[in-house]
Formats: C-alpha cells, sequence, structure tokens
C-alpha cells in the first residue's frame, strides 16, 4: 500500500483506523467496519486486528491535513456507565460512537511525562482529533468516550474546537467507592492506577498532599474519584457551558430524562419518539463492555448492596477521608458539593 493510496483512504472515511501513536512515532493503522466500531468496546489492542501499515506521524499529518476537528465528548470518572451512555448514544442517526481510543491515551500519558512542548502535544492532538471525526455518513458527528485518564486533556481537547460539546459522568463518592472495592477486576485496576492518579491529583492540588503508602484501600479509591472528579471540574471551569453533568444513577433511575439532557447538550434537541426508542435499548439489560453478559439496574443494585455489607468499614474510611481533605482543599469541596447535587434524585 502506497503513501498516496493510504492517504486518500484515511481522508475517504473511518477504515483506517489510527490504533496509537508508536515509538519513534510511527502510527499504526487497522482496519475497521462500522460492525467493529459499533462493537468495540476498547478501540485498542484489544481488538487484536493486524496492524495493516505504520505510517510515519508527519506522513499522517499531511495525510490528515485541511481535515476538520468534529467531535464531542463523554468524560468520567470511570465506572461510571459512560459506555452504556456511548453505545446507547450510538444507536442515535445523529451520533456516531468510538469508546476509547488508544491514542488518547497515549498522549495523555505523553502530557504527563512532559514528552513535548505544548504546541507539539497540540499538534499532535489535532490530527488524531482530525481523524476520529471521521463518520461514514455526512449525517452523523462524533462522540469520543474517553478512558477516565484522559480527563487529564479534557480541557485541553475541547480548546482543540469551539463547538465541541461534552458530558462529563460521575456517581456519588459512596456509590462510586462500592463499586470499586465491589469488584475483584476494578480492584485490581484501582492499584495499578494509584500511583499515576495521586501524582496527578498532588500536581493539581500545588504539591505533595498525600503519601500512596499511608492510603488504605477505601481511601484509595476515593483519591482515585477525587482525582479524576477533580480533573473534570477543572475542565468543566473552563468549559461550563459546553459541558453536561450526568450522575449515573440519576441516569438509570430516568433513562429518558438524561438521554434527553445528553442529546441537548450535544445536538441542541431532543427528538422525543427517538429518546423513547433509545429508552428501551436493550443495552439497559446488558453488561455494556461485555454485552454478551446480562447486567441490570436491578442487578447492579445487588451488587452495590453487597459491596457495602462486605466492604463497609473501608468504603466509611474512604468517605472520612475526602470529606477531611474538602475541609483543607478548596478543589474537593467543589466537587463534593457538585456530586451531592448531582446525585439527588428526585
Amino acid at each position: 500500500m502506497t503513501a498516496t493510496s493510504l492517504a486518500t483512504r484515511l481522508r475517504a472515511s473511518p477504515e483506517l483506523f489510527p490504533l496509537d501513536l508508536e515509538i519513534g512515532e510511527a502510527a499504526a493503522l487497522i482496519e475497521l467496519n462500522p460492525v467493529d466500531y459499533e462493537r468495540a468496546s476498547f478501540l485498542d489492542a484489544r481488538m487484536q486486528r493486524p496492524t495493516v501499515a505504520r505510517l510515519p506521524y508527519p506522513e499522517l499529518a499531511a495525510a490528515a491535513e485541511g481535515l476538520p476537528v468534529a467531535c464531542d465528548y463523554i468524560f468520567h470518572v470511570g465506572h461510571v456507565g459512560s459506555t452504556l451512555m456511548s453505545r446507547v448514544l450510538g444507536t442515535h442517526p445523529a451520533v456516531f460512537s468510538l469508546r476509547e481510543p488508544q491514542v488518547l491515551r497515549t498522549l495523555a500519558q505523553a502530557e504527563a511525562l512532559g514528552a513535548w512542548t505544548p504546541q507539539l502535544l497540540d499538534a499532535r492532538l489535532n490530527v488524531f482529533l482530525a481523524l476520529l471525526s471521521r463518520t461514514w455518513t455526512p449525517a452523523r458527528r462524533a462522540t469520543i468516550k474517553a478512558t477516565s485518564l484522559v480527563s487529564e486533556l479534557a480541557g485541553r481537547l475541547l480548546d482543540q474546537q469551539p463547538g465541541a460539546r461534552a458530558l462529563m459522568m460521575t456517581a456519588a463518592p459512596a456509590v462510586y467507592l462500592a463499586t470499586i472495592l465491589g469488584g475483584p477486576n476494578s480492584r485490581q485496576e484501582l492499584a495499578l492506577a494509584a500511583p499515576g492518579r495521586l501524582a496527578r491529583l498532588n500536581r493539581r492540588l500545588g504539591g505533595p498532599r498525600w503519601r500512596l503508602e499511608a492510603l488504605s484501600e477505601g481511601e484509595l479509591a476515593a483519591m482515585s474519584w477525587a482525582c479524576e472528579m477533580s480533573a473534570l471540574g477543572a475542565a468543566a471551569g473552563r468549559n461550563g457551558e459546553r459541558c453536561a453533568w450526568i450522575d449515573f444513577d440519576r441516569f438509570l433511575a430516568d433513562p429518558r430524562a438524561g438521554l434527553s439532557r445528553a442529546l441537548t447538550a450535544l445536538h441542541g434537541r431532543a427528538d422525543p419518539a427517538q429518546v423513547e426508542a433509545m429508552a428501551r435499548s436493550p443495552y439497559f439489560e446488558r453488561y455494556s463492555k461485555a454485552p454478551e453478559y446480562g447486567y441490570s439496574p436491578a442487578l447492579r443494585r445487588e451488587v452495590l448492596a453487597a459491596a457495602e455489607r462486605d466492604h463497609g468499614g473501608e468504603i466509611r474510611r474512604g468517605l472520612a477521608w475526602l470529606e477531611a481533605a474538602a475541609r483543607t482543599e478548596t478543589p474537593l469541596a467543589e466537587i463534593l458539593s457538585t456530586a451531592e447535587a448531582l446525585s439527588h434524585v428526585a
């Protein structure tokens, strides 16, 4: 495949997907069709697709030149229904859903390491966002559901285009802690992600505040919530009119209201008939990251109740840590107040 034919295909449709920016700055390209995008929970190496080409970054940038950045976002704190929201929104005729592009994680990690100047980082973001904005039909607009750590780049991503909108998804701290401590996989993820999250939170607050080894598992979960929530809060503070907060439990309690709010925030309107059809989506009864498995709101409530029974002590320890931190750190007090207002279910 020649560089010219690669460039032509890249500009024509989302068929050639830029999986990642590898060492040496070559973009790995894979082939995807519309069904692949629809099925994928993660647009990353877990798809196990062969690389069809590796394009040096300068050639990729040249191929993307002139393509518009025209996408919206779902940012979140993790384990708060963002995949469900992405899948259900993807059934709307005006939405093209993309879930967790690996390249955005790579760029977020590069930003944390200071790998590039801000100008070079913005240039790379612009190129990849232009490629992620491609859709199969002009009627659809891309909505990118990011990985939680990409929330650190939320403000910068929104800065790439003045028309971008974002959903900010969260859950009350007690619900988040029960969710994380109630699942073996999420507890393992918590341990792996904690060092990076603590570094990000300390950096955002202006210096070292806590030491990793001094935090219990429940306190680590609370710190993780505070890290990701404060990242979202910082982005929303700069772009408030373009960001809509959504609490997961409130969304599950009234999917029609939640979907109407999401569509209005992203596209300016929500057709009642389309909202009704989306609210009846079978995705509400499936595990969103693996739809072959059932996982209803009722089952979720049972899982959370079991987590409270089994890990109640650590949940309370984490909540106490969060409340104490909020007494000395104004940004954390603000996000606690935001979460409390969002989680109130009428």
